[in-house]
């Protein structure tokens, strides 16, 4: 069964927004800013692929040794 995606989703920036030099990715949100430029333009179905690959980008990130 499918679940239904929510109409509204809800943006994942939390504020910290600094853009990393060599990854070109937010600290906070892990987002490109091109792909923060383009949020509200997005539809839900896009947006919440967006946050699929924020996820997998933020666990890339995780160094796990410390």
């Amino acid at each position: 069964m499918l679940e239904k995606l929510p109409s509204v989703v809800k943006s994942p920036c939390i504020g910290i927004c600094t853009i990393d030099d060599v990854n070109g990715l937010c600290a906070g949100c892990y987002r490109t800013l091109d792909e923060i430029k383009s949020w509200w333009d997005l539809d839900s179905h896009a947006q919440n692929n967006l946050l699929i690959a924020v996820e997998m980008r933020q666990l890339q990130q995780i160094d796990f040794d410390d």
